[in-house]
């Protein structure tokens, strides 16, 4: 069984009329990894957006989550590990703030810094939302199977080592 042309394949074919001297090989592999990329970010903003959360707000939540309990970080270190301005991140932790997902407060190691700590509700909030996302994801890499999956993860590692180095 073939699998049916996609649009990439139409640009590449394209190039291959008006530039038969290019190699678009590089196209082929960067190409669909951006478009798999938007449709799966609009597939989990609608996911998200079903707890009242966007995916950058996601992001804010699952990683205090993932800092274990208490669940609490400092802005500095939710900027670094998100790679967001402390501009960006401050109205991301306002509006988590005001949906009594999380709360600031003096960290009791620094008494000149915050530290941002889920809620009871955001960590209810959280789970459920990761747990929302990642059978989205499931879902579209059904299209797979177990080997293929697990080929692909390897590959996609390799290839992101590579393009960071």
């Amino acid at each position: 069984m073939s699998t049916p042309k996609d649009p990439v394949d139409a640009i590449i074919g394209q190039w291959a009329t008006v530039r038969p001297d290019l190699d678009t090989a590089a196209m082929e592999v960067f190409g669909r990894i951006f478009r798999i990329a938007r449709a799966m970010g609009d597939r989990m903003e609608k996911a998200y957006a079903r707890y009242g959360i966007s995916r950058g707000e996601f992001d804010v939540l699952a990683t205090l989550r993932r800092s274990d309990a208490p669940y609490a970080l400092s802005p500095r270190q939710l900027s670094a590990t998100l790679m967001l301005t402390t501009g960006g991140m401050t109205g991301r932790l306002d509006k988590l703030e005001r949906a009594g997902l999380l709360r600031r407060s003096p960290d009791p190691h620094d008494r000149r810094g915050l530290q941002v700590t889920l809620t009871d509700e955001g960590l209810r909030l959280i789970d459920e939302a990761v747990g929302a996302g990642l059978a989205v994801q499931t879902e579209a890499l059904s299209a797979l199977d177990e080997d293929q999956a697990g080929q692909l993860a390897g590959l996609l590692r390799e290839l992101l080592a590579g393009a960071t180095d």
